[in-house]
């Protein structure tokens, strides 16, 4: 694998650090070409605007084997992470046939079913990450950005049906990426417009929502995905992504946790405006990502080539600390080398319609954007 540890040799030195989430449209644009030459990133993220709409599946199907294959060629390296944030209900991408399932809360007991199915379908689109499982426990009714998301209100709604929903995605070679710690379920803000504070007790926080995570600390789970949101009893003021007592403390040491950390987006606004300051950047670093997020729907991707900028800086003045990156890098590389490769293939008639049987598909009066078709 071309991928060497070396700070010293430019943007693509640091690049690996990032997941880039592409450009609107259904062919690679020159602003992506040139971010994906310049740092060969780890890998993209994709979103509904990337496939080409109102087309029959074997012309959409072609033109996103062209996507991915050009996305390679810029990157030039085979090992890339593919990823997609496909959970169900309004947070689906591909369009028909790709199966149309329900938000997770209506299939708890079909989860190992449904995992299956979008393991197999999104296989054969060429991922090989899915952000989902939601490990949230929306315990909150007034959440408006997790709430069905979820699969339920407590640890034991939860825990059963995103396990056996990971594990079967899983079996299918697409790894999962269960989000959002440390939890989002009890907030009463969406993330994707500010950012939430939850003010809730250390004993119900770990009983509550480190318990849903806590099942999630072993050699199955690769990654996790970070939450923009601040528990103000654990770490005032400090969002969970640039925070070492949530990272560190808690999801490395006290659960065990030793896969590859991966921030939610860094556009979104609970902490997009920190991001021309040096020391968020920094702050990201030390408290333990591995991976950035940076997609282009909530913010200018470009600001990648300031944030590693910061991430030179930073190392230079010793406020990064050279083994802290290096550490995150074996992380990264492992997860890369790992990695499954899958071509893009048509799959059978029989094969959506056995998936469209085993769990409730989505209203057919539910819009391709209803509750979160940009969430991750």
């Amino acid at each position: 694998m071309d991928l060497s540890f070396d700070l010293g040799r430019g943007p693509a030195s640091y690049g690996h650090r990032f997941l880039i989430g592409l450009q609107p449209g259904h062919v690679l644009g020159d602003k992506d070409k040139r971010l994906l030459s310049l740092l060969r990133p780890a890998g993209v993220v994709l979103f509904r605007a990337n496939f080409l709409p109102d087309a029959p599946y074997e012309d959409w199907l072609d033109n996103h084997s062209r996507l991915l294959s050009d996305v390679r060629e810029y990157i030039e390296r085979d090992e890339v992470i593919v990823s997609i944030d496909h959970e169900g209900g309004g947070v689906l991408r591909p369009p028909a046939p790709i199966t149309a399932f329900a938000y997770a809360r209506e299939w708890p007991k079909q989860a190992a079913d449904v995992g299956k199915a979008m393991g197999v379908e999104l296989r054969s689109l060429g991922f090989n990450v899915n952000f989902a499982p939601v490990v949230d426990v929306n315990s909150n009714p007034a959440n408006p950005v997790i709430g069905q998301r979820s699969f339920g209100t407590t640890p034991d709604d939860v825990v059963p049906a995103a396990r056996a929903f990971l594990d079967a995605m899983q079996a299918e070679g697409v790894l999962g990426c269960p989000k959002h710690f440390p939890g989002h379920g009890d907030t009463a803000v969406d993330s994707h417009y500010s950012l939430p504070v939850i003010d809730v007790d250390p004993r119900t926080f770990r009983s509550r929502e480190l318990e849903a995570f806590r099942h999630f600390n072993d050699a199955r789970t690769r990654m996790i995905m970070t939450a923009h949101i601040v528990i103000s009893q654990i770490d005032p003021g400090v969002p969970a992504t640039m925070s070492k007592v949530i990272l560190q403390d808690t999801l490395r040491k006290e659960l065990g946790y030793e896969g590859v950390v991966v921030s939610d987006d860094l556009g979104m606004k609970a902490i997009s405006d920190r991001l021309d300051k040096p020391e968020t950047t920094i702050r990201i670093i030390n408290a333990g990502c591995d991976l950035l997020c940076m997609c282009a729907y909530w913010a200018d991707t470009e600001i990648i080539t300031r944030m590693i900028d910061y991430m030179a800086a930073g190392l230079k003045a010793g406020e990064i600390k050279e083994r802290a990156l290096e550490q995150s890098f074996t992380r990264v590389a492992g997860l890369l080398k790992d990695l499954p490769s899958h071509k893009v293939e048509r799959l059978g008639e029989e094969t959506f319609e056995q998936h469209a049987s085993v769990a409730p598909l989505r209203a057919r009066s539910l819009p391709a954007n209803h509750g979160g078709a940009t969430k991750i």
